[in-house]
């Protein structure tokens, strides 16, 4: 039964040993460099805006987007199909239709090279739209004739 016993904890000591010193895996480097979010600041009711994410392959390899998704409706992405070389540079275009008033903020999820998803946000502050100038009805005392 000693045998067995230090047997048994000669076997763990070396699987622990043999653990403690097996070489950490390093992370993967994400390979897509994007800014994060981008405030649209005061914009008025009725307009939609767009603003062009720049984003830029920090990896070795082609990087290819399969799909990008907004969060609501009001939110529309535009991308290339077309892979990222290494090094190269390529646009994400976002919409917002400002249609309601008040504060937004919409998230926007990159899924690239199969597996891996990157979120990006939009922000801002719709205000009412100011009503159109009323008519001048001065201008018809002018036409009347004498």
């Amino acid at each position: 039964m000693k045998k067995i016993t230090f047997l048994l904890a000669l076997v763990c000591s070396v699987v622990l040993v043999n653990a403690q010193n097996a070489p950490a895996t390093a992370p993967v480097a994400d390979p897509l460099a994007i800014g994060e979010s981008h405030d649209f600041g005061i914009i008025p009711q009725g307009r939609p805006v767009t603003f062009d994410f720049q984003l830029t392959n920090t990896g070795k390899e082609p990087l290819k987007i399969s799909g990008v998704t907004a969060s609501c409706g009001c939110t529309t992405p535009k991308w290339s199909p077309e892979p990222i070389l290494a090094g190269q540079k390529s646009v994400i275009t976002v919409g917002y239709n400002a249609a309601g008033e008040g504060i937004f903020e919409k998230s926007v999820t990159i899924s690239y090279n199969e597996s891996l998803t990157k979120t990006i946000f939009i922000k801002g502050q719709v205000a009412k739209a100011m009503p159109s100038a009323p008519a001048n009805t001065s201008i018809s005392l002018l036409k009347q004739v004498n």
